[in-house]
């Protein structure tokens, strides 16, 4: 934020002065210098309004925080039920009788609003006469260009974080303390409060109850558009909507949202107390606005960033916890549709068409027929895939998922555009709630419905991707039956519009080793004269890590976890004395990453049943009696209770022992700091299964894709393997950092498994990691030296381990 600052301050006195040749000189600096006024004075303007709420809410601080406001906000009735009065007019399809559907849709609203079209087909486009730029009057009138800052991360709670930190810092004056125009009362400072926006999405900000108790994202987000909806009744419309005759309540949400640095649950209050919508009117916030905080969702996706109004031209982004940036890329742009659900819209579109049938005139009776048939066609192809003895999953081909009757004549781009114009999904499933609360007006049918057309709309778009960037695959399960899913394989292109268009793009991230993928996979087009890597050791000191690869367990039973030995009931056992000896030896909390859900469970049966050997004891008895032993489970969607008792056994000083799962819900954005975390186990490493449809389409996508950048074949299949390790080294390496979250803090870092002491693994562990890791030599350590190492470490760090034998 001080670069920007002072980018704004260079900016305003070395902007580009206005040249004629046909004006004299005199009256060309005169219109430079007023430029440089007019500029000045409207920074100052809205530098003094915001100076102006900060004493105010300074003043009025508790007041304003017990919900009083001047204003007198609207009231809207609590009545989750639907209109009751007869409003079939609502549901019925718009006359669609465009002559040129693909061209028709984009005429005069420019490539920003051109829907999912590549760049290279809006350039073409707009050669054609299909894209009309209108310009931007507002920003062409604009003095210079202002430069802002997006940061976005995983969690709304990991932004919170980030404007916790903003809040601390002051940052220098936006215009330079030597302008020429008058800074009453402000000259004399050194610095000034950033202004800040988060954005979230309606189910963040959204203020209506109506709306807003729904709960589903999808169901908020259709609600809210259905309210706005020309035959919606304006007593029925949602009250909160800025309008031409609330626009200085607008005007007050921008100012009050940029007087002071607030969190995204700040906006949303204030959007109550003002009686505003927060969503709508903080998208009048995003133009005065220097740094925005959003969640990857909002930004990544070029649908959210079109419906908040977001231009990335020129701007800087920087995208946190960006280690799994290629994963989010691929599953906002990866859909699954289930037979089910095709079903169900199916039957939904039925009971419209038999209500609306004679109602549906030219274009649009033509192209429900074609929806009808596609639906029909996916349909026909799980039903019949659901009766073969086939493999549970496996690649699809489109021509298969097309095969249909009459569904090759299909024009689908044509089709897409015609669902976009036409909210064809939306009034279908608006007509089907409608019926479904006739039945039973006193059941709130929207709150259990989940609008199945419009995701089914989304899975359309996916056949209209090239194939190059993506595969279908099907999959049979026993609780869902039958599915399809499209898989994107490579990111390039959705994140390449980013990259084109903003003007410097930053990935940052505590865990982003081995960095080889985001160069290959996701700036392989990038000059490599335009990337820029930087990597920083850890905040400790050495000496307040210790790592080990430990190969051997303490009956020197080989520690080789993949996939075709894990299973070894010697090898498990010995894991479970390995887990009793460090839990004796590492004091308070030890975590334990597995890597699967699956080998967890496997491996707990067999350390809970007897063992004769042991006196019919068993390792679990022992593993409770060196530790309380805590235990992550993939079916428990809340980890907090388990986090609690976990704290509370290691606060009360009886240690924690804590069996998770790496990429489960404790691996990622979970801190074990301090006392919760001295020891951090890795079992294994949590390669994902290189057989499944999926991997193997990954995998031949790679060197598919390398080979043709001019590789050799040898050269594709290596480039496969790397970015097959990498995938698991990230989730390893995010594991890792869950301990040691502080510059005083320490712990022990435990990697079981002979691979760990390979160069090809250990080079992809973070430069902290390797500074730190006490390799193995060619004759393995003994066990009992590791111990000992282990307890010199904590005793240098003032702990005294009792043990429990």
């Amino acid at each position: 934020m001080t670069w920007l600052r002072d980018f704004e301050q260079n900016s305003f006195r070395g902007q580009k002065d206005k040249e004629s040749d046909s004006e004299p000189a005199w009256i060309v600096e005169h219109e430079n210098l007023q430029r440089r006024k007019n500029f000045a004075e409207k920074k100052l303007d809205l530098q003094e309004r915001l100076a102006k709420i900060r004493a105010k809410e300074l003043r009025q601080k508790q007041r304003y925080e017990n919900g009083e406001s001047r204003l007198k906000r609207t009231r809207v009735e609590h009545d989750n039920r639907s209109l009751s009065i007869d409003q079939e007019a609502q549901f019925t399809l718009d006359d669609y009788n465009s002559e040129d559907d693909a061209k028709g849709s984009i005429l005069g609203q420019g490539k920003e609003s051109a829907g999912s079209f590549s760049t290279k087909s809006l350039d073409l486009m707009s050669k054609l006469g299909m894209i009309i730029e209108v310009p931007d009057d507002a920003e062409s009138m604009q003095m210079g260009s202002e430069v802002k800052v997006f940061y976005c991360s995983r969690t709304h709670s990991q932004i919170s974080q980030f404007v916790g930190e903003l809040r601390r810092v002051k940052f220098p004056l936006e215009l330079p303390d030597d302008t020429t125009i008058s800074q009453p009362n402000e000259k004399h400072l050194l610095e000034e409060e950033i202004r800040h926006l988060p954005l979230g999405s309606r189910k963040n900000l959204c203020i209506n109850t109506r709306v807003s108790n729904l709960g589903s994202t999808t169901a908020i987000n259709e609600r809210c558009l259905e309210l706005q909806q020309k035959g919606t009744p304006q007593d029925h419309r949602c009250t909160y909507l800025p309008t031409k005759e609330n626009e200085t309540l607008v005007d007050e949400f921008r100012d009050y949202a940029l007087s002071k640095i607030r969190d995204i649950e700040d906006l949303g209050d204030l959007g109550k107390k003002i009686g505003i919508c927060p969503y709508y009117a903080s998208r009048a916030t995003i133009k005065p606005s220097e740094i925005i905080t959003l969640p990857y969702q909002l930004l990544l996706q070029k649908s959210a960033r079109e419906a908040l109004d977001i231009s990335l031209k020129g701007n800087i982004l920087i995208i946190d916890e960006a280690h799994n940036l290629m994963d989010v890329l691929s599953n906002l742009y990866s859909i699954d549709v289930s037979l089910g659900q095709l079903q169900r819209s199916r039957t939904q579109l039925t009971t419209y068409l038999q209500k609306f049938r004679n109602r549906l005139k030219g274009k649009n009776r033509v192209y429900v027929t074609q929806v009808v048939r596609l639906m029909d066609s996916l349909s026909g192809y799980l039903e019949k895939k659901a009766t073969c003895n086939d493999a549970r999953e496996g690649t699809i081909e489109v021509s298969e998922l097309m095969s249909g009757k009459g569904v090759d004549q299909i024009n689908l781009y044509k089709l897409m555009n015609y669902l976009r114009e036409s909210k064809l999904a939306r009034k279908v499933e608006g007509y089907a709630i409608y019926i479904d609360e006739q039945k039973d007006a006193k059941k709130d049918s929207r709150q259990a419905t989940t609008p199945v057309l419009m995701h089914i709309h989304g899975f359309f778009e996916a056949l209209t991707y090239p194939a190059a960037e993506g595969r279908f695959f099907y999959s049979k399960a026993e609780d869902s039956g039958i599915s399809i899913k499209y898989m994107l394989l490579d990111p390039t292109h959705h994140f390449k519009e980013i990259v084109e268009e903003a003007r410097s793009v930053i990935l940052a991230g505590g865990t982003m080793s081995p960095m080889d993928d985001y160069i290959n996979h996701l700036f392989a087009y990038v000059s490599p004269d335009r990337l820029r890597t930087l990597s920083c050791g850890h905040v400790i000191p050495s000496e307040n890590l210790i790592a080990f690869p430990i190969t051997t367990g303490p009956s020197r039973q080989s520690f080789d976890f993949t996939y075709e030995k894990r299973n070894s009931v010697a090898m498990i056992d010995d894991l479970g004395h390995c887990l009793i000896e460090l839990s004796q030896t590492i004091p308070d909390g030890l975590v334990v990453f597995f890597p699967s859900y699956a080998y967890l469970n496997q491996v707990t049966v067999r350390w809970q049943s007897t063992i004769p050997k042991a006196g019919n004891n068993s390792i679990w008895k022992y593993l409770e009696k060196a530790k309380a032993v805590f235990s992550e489970s993939k079916e428990n969607s809340s980890v907090e209770s388990v986090l609690r008792e976990y704290s509370e056994a290691i606060h009360t000083g009886k240690g924690g022992l804590l069996l998770s799962v790496v990429g489960g819900k404790m691996s990622e954005g979970i801190n074990f700091s301090d006392k919760l975390g001295r020891g951090v186990v890795i079992v294994g490493l949590p390669f994902p299964n290189v057989n499944s449809p999926e991997w193997k389409a990954k995998i031949k996508h790679i060197e598919e894709a390398t080979v043709g950048r001019g590789a050799a074949q040898s050269e594709g299949k290596n480039a496969a393997r790397a970015f097959y390790e990498n995938a698991c080294m990230r989730m390893v390496n995010q594991s890792i950092g869950r301990a040691i979250r502080h510059k005083n803090d320490y712990a022990s870092i435990i990697l079981l498994d002979r691979r760990y002491n390979t160069k090809r693994i250990t080079t992809k562990l973070p430069g902290w990691i390797q500074e730190g890791l006490v390799p193995d030599e060619t004759t393995p350590r003994l066990f009992t030296d590791i111990l000992v190492a282990l307890k010199t470490f904590f005793r240098d760090k003032g702990n005294d381990v009792v043990r429990s034998d």
